[in-house]
C-alpha cells in the first residue's frame, strides 16, 4: 500500500476578487493511496475565511505527520478512520476523507452518490462568480462567462472596499443585463449576492430595496463571521426580519454544530468540503439540514476537478450548486466532471469519477 503527497498549481484565467481580496494563482495538493492496483486521490489546500484560517504548509505538515498512521491503515474498513481524521483540521482531514472514499468507491466498483444512497441522474445548473472590479470589468466578465457557457445563475460579489455607491452601481449593472439576456434568448437567468461578510448588518439593511429591485434570489454571508458563536448569530439573528430573499451562512457555517447553531437565523448553508472536513462531513450536515427544511448550497474555492468532482456527489440534495471555479481554469489536471451546457452532474464513474490528466487513468 502506498501514499504519496504532491503539490501542484492552479491559474485561473480570471483573478477573482472578493471583500477580503483577490486571487489569481494557488497551490493545492494531492494525496494519493494506491492498493490492490486502485488509485485513490483527493485535493485539499489552504483557505482564509477572514476569521478562521489554514495556511497550506500546516496542511502539508500535517498529512506528512498523518503518512505513517495511514499506511497502517486497511483502507477496506472505514470504522478506524475517525480517530485518525479527528485530530486533523478540517482541510486536511477533506484529503483524507476523499482519498479513502475514491478508493473505496472504485473498490466496490460504484460512484459514491450511489454507496451515499442518492440519486445520481440529476442535472443542476450551477452559479458562476463575477468578481468585484469596476462596472465596466464586472460587464466584461459576464460576457466571457456567456461566450462559454449559457451561465444562466449569476453570483455577484459585493461588500466592495469602495462603498455601498459602488455596490449598487454593480448590482444595477449586471440586472440590467440580466433582463436583456432574458429579452434576447426567453431564459430564466437567477442573480445571487454574496457579500463575503463584507458589510455591517445597517449597510445589508440598506441594500434591501436595491436587491429587491434586481430580482436577487438569495443574499450569502452579508456579515462579517465571528469565532464567538453568539457575536456570529448576532448579524444574521438581527438581519433576518428584514431580508425578503433567502439568507445563506458560507463563512459562518463549518460542522453540524453550526447549523445547528444557525438554523433558527438562517434560510440555509454552503457547504464547502475544505470547510467540512471531507465529504462524510458534508453529508451529514446535508441531511440534518434537509430535516430542517433548510436549503444547501455547495460551494468552492479555488479547487480543480477533482475537489468539484468531489462536491458534486451531493448535487442530488443541493439547491444552489455554486462549482465554478474548475471552469476559469487554465492548468486544471483532473477532468471527468460532466458538463451539459451550463448544467453539472455527479459523475457516473466508480469512487469519485474523476480522472487525472497526467496518469490517464482515475
Amino acid at each position: 500500500m502506498g501514499w504519496s503527497l504532491c503539490r501542484f498549481p492552479l491559474t485561473k484565467a480570471v483573478p477573482l476578487a472578493i471583500s477580503r481580496g483577490t486571487t489569481s494563482a494557488v497551490e493545492r495538493l494531492e494525496l494519493c493511496l494506491s492498493h490492490d492496483g486502485i488509485t485513490g486521490r483527493g485535493e485539499t489546500g489552504g483557505l482564509d475565511t477572514g476569521h478562521r484560517s489554514y495556511g497550506l504548509d500546516g496542511i502539508e505538515a500535517e498529512l506528512q505527520g498523518a503518512l505513517p498512521a495511514l499506511k497502517r491503515l486497511d483502507p477496506v474498513d472505514r470504522s478506524v478512520v475517525d480517530p485518525l481524521l479527528s485530530s486533523l483540521s478540517p482541510p486536511a482531514r477533506c484529503a483524507v476523507d476523499l482519498v479513502l472514499l475514491d478508493w473505496w468507491g472504485q473498490y466496490l466498483q460504484q460512484p459514491i452518490w450511489r454507496l451515499f444512497g442518492l440519486d445520481g441522474r440529476c442535472a443542476v445548473a450551477t452559479s458562476v462568480t463575477l468578481g468585484l472590479a469596476s462596472v465596466e470589468g464586472v460587464q466584461q466578465r459576464l460576457h466571457r462567462w456567456w461566450t462559454q457557457l449559457p451561465a444562466t445563475r449569476i453570483k455577484l460579489k459585493l461588500g466592495s472596499p469602495d462603498g455601498l455607491d459602488h455596490d449598487k452601481a454593480l448590482l444595477r449593472a449586471v440586472a440590467s443585463m440580466l433582463q436583456t439576456r432574458r429579452e434576447q434568448t426567453g431564459e430564466a437567468h437567477e442573480l445571487q449576492v454574496d457579500a463575503n461578510g463584507g458589510w455591517t448588518v445597517q449597510q445589508a439593511r440598506e441594500m434591501q430595496a436595491e436587491l429587491v429591485a434586481a430580482d436577487v434570489v438569495l443574499l450569502e454571508q452579508p456579515v462579517a463571521a465571528s469565532l464567538d458563536p453568539q457575536e456570529d448569530l448576532q448579524g444574521f439573528a438581527a438581519l433576518r426580519e428584514h431580508c425578503s430573499m433567502p439568507l445563506v451562512a458560507d463563512e459562518s457555517c463549518w460542522d453540524l454544530k453550526d447549523l445547528l447553531r444557525l438554523a433558527p437565523h438562517v434560510d440555509g448553508v454552503n457547504l464547502k468540503l475544505l470547510k467540512t472536513g471531507g465529504l462524510t462531513e458534508a453529508l451529514l450536515i446535508a441531511r440534518v439540514a434537509e430535516r430542517l427544511n433548510l436549503d444547501l448550497m455547495v460551494g468552492c474555492y479555488s479547487d480543480s476537478t477533482l475537489l468539484n468532482g468531489a462536491a458534486c456527489q451531493l448535487l442530488p440534495l443541493i439547491r444552489w450548486p455554486d462549482l465554478d471555479s474548475h471552469l476559469n481554469l487554465v492548468d486544471d489536471p483532473y477532468l471527468g466532471l460532466p458538463l451539459d451546457q451550463d448544467k453539472l452532474s455527479p459523475p457516473i464513474s466508480a469512487g469519485l469519477g474523476i480522472s487525472s490528466t497526467a496518469m490517464g487513468s482515475g
